[in-house]
């Protein structure tokens, strides 16, 4: 049987990796638990990554490249502010529904006792989401008795996170998405009004 190649060990790696976090969160995986769920030796892993924090950041790495082109994808269409809000929030939303372990790793708890700059590159990957946010609102004409359009996008991107969390809290018995479209619709209204918000 052919041994898998360089490139298709890696992916193997950062898939188990993505696995465990699901099956055991809030566990340390040892880097000798992870060798031993891919079926290769420690020595292994360290041919394809120098550490287990350049493994986590691969897995960031994928959450970026995953979320962004999309997002990017979604801010050129000719949609009001609202709709390519209310599509970003659904995007973040269905990715953490999808990749349960990727979603253990967004809300920061498997990082404890991990590197410190795993944790900054967590609040990069958020400060991104809302600096996207941001931008999509910076022309709109928000109704006058709204604060400004930060606080207005911090708020959403709290009311999205804290579904991710619920979902994460939950074992994902309450999916992320779940009654998503009524709560958005509530944000949608209060901060775009009926009309803009269902252009």
């Amino acid at each position: 049987m052919a041994r898998p190649r360089r490139g298709e060990r890696r992916q193997e790696i950062l898939e188990t990796l993505a696995r465990l976090l699901e099956e055991a969160p809030g566990a340390s995986i040892t880097t000798a638990h992870l060798a031993s769920a891919v079926g290769v030796s420690e020595a292994a892993l360290y041919r394809h990554f120098p550490s287990k924090a350049r493994m986590f950041e691969a897995l960031f790495e994928f959450i970026e490249e995953s979320l962004f082109t999309r997002i990017n994808r979604i801010a050129a269409e000719p949609l009001t502010p609202a709709t390519k809000i209310g599509q970003v929030l659904r995007l973040w939303l269905a990715f953490a529904d999808k990749n349960h372990g990727l979603a253990y790793l967004l809300q920061g708890a498997v990082l404890a006792g991990e590197h410190e700059r795993l944790r900054d590159r967590l609040a990069q990957i958020y400060e991104r989401v809302e600096t996207h946010l941001r931008l999509i609102l910076r022309d709109t004409q928000l109704p006058i008795h709204l604060p400004a359009p930060s606080v207005c996008v911090q708020l959403l991107l709290a009311a999205a996170d804290g579904r991710i969390a619920q979902a994460v809290r939950t074992r994902f018995r309450v999916s992320p998405v779940a009654d998503w479209e009524s709560q958005w619709a509530l944000l949608r209204r209060a901060i775009f009004g009926d009309e803009e918000g269902s252009a």
